[in-house]
């Protein structure tokens, strides 16, 4: 976890049946949201605040859908930094319009870099600016053919509502 990153606190039961109900209805009121819910007005509220407080709910902006903006292609670059210019490196990456996300990785490749394209050109483009940024050793490419499973938590919240907000499923991984 980065120093940019809220630390958020254990989201307990009521929390999640919350969180579910913000889910399959995101334009409801606080109002709304407690006469569903069985919860004060003012829970409700306070819970509220305290997530976008706290940066727990992210940006309407994840809901917008870059095919929708003319950026039908997604690939995900592999890169490998010097150690020394890894902040630059970031600070460049962040000022490419089509960079989607960059997360530090553990193992051989230090950055996984989300891009999105409008064509195989502009993914040719983009793979050498991003090859070209000072401190980047070596990129590798995979085009995303299709989006199986998106990004998610709604599993999650359906299994802390369920153990009473205790969090992993009580039973652990299952070993085969």
């Amino acid at each position: 976890m980065s120093s940019r990153e809220p630390v958020i606190g254990p989201v307990d039961a009521t929390d999640a049946r919350l969180l579910l109900e913000l889910v399959a209805n995101p334009r409801a009121t606080g109002v709304e949201l407690a006469a569903r819910l069985g919860l004060s007005r003012n829970t409700v509220q306070a819970r509220l605040s305290r997530w976008e407080a706290n940066g727990m709910l992210a940006s309407f902006e994840r809901r917008v859908d870059p095919r929708a903006l003319g950026y039908p292609l997604a690939a995900f670059i592999a890169v490998v930094v010097d150690q020394h210019q890894l902040d630059a490196v970031v600070a460049e990456l962040a000022e490419i319009p089509e960079v989607t996300e960059v997360c530090g990785m553990t193992g051989p490749t230090d950055l996984t870099v989300r891009i999105v394209a409008a064509d195989a050109e502009d993914l040719y483009r983009l793979a050498g600016q991003i090859l070209k940024i000072p401190g980047v050793e070596r990129t590798n490419m995979a085009l995303v053919m299709r989006s199986l499973v998106g990004p998610r938590t709604t599993p999650l919240l359906d299994r802390l509502a369920a153990n009473g907000g205790a969090g992993r499923d009580p039973e652990g991984p299952a070993l085969g």
